[in-house]
């Protein structure tokens, strides 16, 4: 049943994924890649980053839920929609909250320990890779559609895109208020789009 299949594939995700929801972007984009590729495809997955970002709420809940709502839809109306997202959402969270339930009853006794205090510094680096790989997973997917490859550089898209990556980090550490940063790139994404420069 696919609203089990939603269920029990986000448990997992949130079970084993620590970080975050950045951390766990790359399991979620292996995951739907390999249960539901022919539903959404790897593009529209990262439109949805890009919205999951711009919107209210927590990065991991967000994509489940507009996942759990695609899979969902396909069983049907929009009743089956409201299924398929409450089943992911809840798949995602679960694990979460139950985990902190139980760190915080048990924290406080163990803090000071050295095992403690060596998961907390390992962890630290393995969440970086993790997130530095869905950076270039989107990256490659945002930037260079097609693939790599040389003739990449001489296509409008590919500076376009620099461009506006360039403009993002400069705004960023101008420390520009981040609904500034949102609309100006909603406002440029629409005006490139309307030229067809990224077609």
């Amino acid at each position: 049943m696919v609203f089990l299949e939603l269920f029990l594939t986000f448990f997992t995700i949130g079970i084993v994924t620590f970080g975050g929801g950045y951390a766990m972007l790359p399991m979620i984009q292996e995951q739907v890649a390999a249960r539901w590729g022919d539903l959404i495809t790897e593009a529209q997955l990262v439109d949805f980053v890009a919205v999951s970002e711009s919107t209210p709420g927590p990065f991991a809940i967000n994509m489940a839920t507009y996942i759990g709502s695609v899979v969902g839809g396909e069983q049907g109306g929009f009743m089956w929609q409201v299924l398929g997202s409450f089943c992911a959402t809840m798949g995602v969270v679960l694990p979460s909250f139950i985990i902190i339930l139980i760190v915080a009853r048990i924290y406080d006794r163990f803090k000071e320990s050295t095992i403690v205090k060596g998961c907390m510094t390992g962890l630290k680096p393995a969440v970086v890779g993790l997130i530095a790989g869905a950076v270039l997973n989107v990256m490659g997917t945002v930037f260079c559609p097609g693939g790599w490859a040389a003739a990449l550089l001489s296509t409008p898209a590919f500076y376009i895109s620099g461009a506006i990556a360039v403009t993002m980090v400069i705004l960023a550490f101008k420390k520009v208020p981040p609904i500034v940063i949102i609309c100006l790139s909603a406002a440029i994404g629409i005006a490139v789009g309307y030229m067809g420069l990224l077609d």
